[in-house]
């Protein structure tokens, strides 16, 4: 795989919604210069079990979650506390917190109230039901 520069300036609509393969593989570098603490959050439907996105949350986001039963987040990029489906309407419900064995990551599972779990629509316009949409292929993204 060949890896392309990305530099951090790509548009989200370019990221989003191509076959380019653009991975920011400095993304946890960001996070860790970052001022706020936070944890990565994987998110999974609790019935089918597919993954559905990967976020962070910080003590902020983790006690809102507990306490209001809908995943919420740290955004790492708005540097602000995301609730899932505030704007959208496609919150996540939380049916169960796992926290892993060293403690350092979380596991939402999620009951979806809404087309889907990602910000990111598809060619019709509809959510998509979760981030991971792509899979690579050879040297590109496959839908």
């Amino acid at each position: 795989m060949n890896r392309k520069n990305y530099a951090g300036n790509v548009t989200s609509a370019v990221l989003e919604n191509n076959t380019d393969i653009l991975i920011d593989f400095d993304k946890l570098a960001k996070i860790g210069q970052s001022q706020e603490p936070v944890v990565p959050v994987v998110v999974q439907d609790a019935v089918t079990k597919d993954v559905l996105i990967l976020a962070y949350a910080n003590e902020t986001a983790l006690r809102h979650t507990l306490a209001s039963g809908i995943a919420t987040f740290w955004s790492t990029s708005r540097h602000e506390l995301w609730i899932k489906g505030k704007t959208s309407g496609d919150e996540l419900q939380i049916v169960e917190v796992r926290v892993n064995c060293e403690q350092n990551s979380l596991l939402y599972l999620v009951t979806m109230k809404g087309k889907g779990s990602c910000h990111v629509k598809d060619a019709s316009g509809q959510t998509r039901f979760g981030c991971y949409y792509r899979r690579i292929k050879d040297d590109h993204l496959e839908y």
